[in-house]
């Protein structure tokens, strides 16, 4: 998302105004999901894609409506029958509900965005909140930003009691989403990647789910307590490398909550259970470790007996990994990062 913002901004101070269409909502079958945007210029061009094919086209004749009127629009695109039949590309069968929002090039709106980024940068926990009301005096509906468990950016136009309600609940969020409250239908995009992998072992399984889960821009940590094996060399496109003095205190200054996946791929038994029951007293929304069946029953037996209960072993992944029958580092990285996408994705 800053990405696009940033570029907005850009265009913005250059004096070319702008509208920027979202995807709200969704339903069957689409090319995109909900939260993609594209932003569309006055000459037509565009920076972005919602899908291509007939989305875009609908998307491009509505702009220079939304150009001309400065006033903020949603439209419903059907993907099926006769209609989609007509595009060039494959039928979908879906609906999609699209805001196009202008952006104009006036000191109020570059400052907005100028802000906004400023608040991204943090990279703190955030929800850009979004009026699906538009108001007849400014063409377009309220927004605000909540970090931290307060309004840092923008008006909030809803209630001290719905906010205190909304934020227990705010973890759960993984995907953008319309609600319903007091009388109003708003947009909420999470403002971060859900998910941090916290990768424990730096061998070459490890090495393959770094690179994976990258690509599926996941937030990558490897943790080992050697350094030839942890360095940028070996790994360079994770975010972080950390070479620990044992792991031991593998967790000691780490931040660990709901959007963290624990990764265990130590090089022996024993570490595996060193970081696991470290694992084990974290908020982690995923602990997967590595290893057979039988290593695994044996291993939970010993927790069992040491005070874990069962309800904590019922939070391990193990053996790790989708079961796709593959055996190499590479297969096994694959679906390791499968199942990580699929809890991050609200499946499990």
């Amino acid at each position: 998302m800053i990405k696009l913002i940033r570029t907005v901004s850009h265009l913005l101070e250059d004096g070319e105004d702008l509208v920027l269409a979202t995807i709200i909502s969704h339903a069957g079958s689409t090319p995109r999901p909900v939260g993609t945007k594209m932003v569309v210029r006055r000459n037509g061009t565009i920076i972005g894609t919602i899908g291509g094919g007939l989305v875009e086209a609908e998307i491009l004749k509505v702009a220079p409506e939304v150009f001309k009127t400065g006033r903020t629009q949603v439209r419903t695109i059907e993907l099926m029958g006769a209609t989609a039949a007509t595009a060039d590309q494959m039928i979908c069968g879906g609906r999609l509900m699209i805001m196009l929002e202008y952006l104009a090039a006036d000191t109020k709106t570059i400052t907005e965005s100028q802000d906004l980024i400023e608040y991204l940068q943090k990279g703190r926990k955030g929800y850009l909140v979004k009026s699906l009301q538009i108001w007849p005096e400014v063409g377009r509906g309220e927004s605000f930003l909540i970090q931290d468990g307060e309004v840092v950016f923008g008006h909030s136009f809803l209630s001290e009691s719905w906010l205190r309600a909304f934020l227990p609940e705010a973890d759960k969020i993984k995907t953008p989403f319309i609600m319903e409250a007091e009388d109003q239908r708003f947009f909420i995009e999470p403002t971060f990647v859900p998910g941090t992998v916290f990768i424990f072992g730096a061998g070459h399984v490890s090495q393959q789910v770094a690179e994976i889960a990258s690509l599926v821009k996941f937030r990558t940590v490897v943790l080992d307590d050697r350094e030839k094996f942890a360095n940028s060399q070996r790994f360079p496109k994770v975010d972080q490398i950390v070479v620990l003095t044992s792991f031991e205190k593998a967790f000691a200054d780490l931040e660990i909550d709901s959007d963290s996946y624990v990764v265990i791929v130590t090089r022996g038994h024993l570490h595996d259970k060193t970081v696991l029951e470290q694992a084990l007293r974290t908020k982690a929304g995923y602990i997967g470790m590595i290893g057979s069946r039988r290593k695994r029953d044996i291993l939970y037996q010993t927790l069992l007996s040491e005070g874990f209960t069962q309800d904590d072993i019922d939070r391990v992944h193990c053996p790790i990994g989708l079961n796709i029958g593959g055996d190499s580092p590479e297969e096994i990285a694959v679906s390791i990062v499968a199942e990580l996408i699929k809890v991050r994705s609200g499946i499990y």
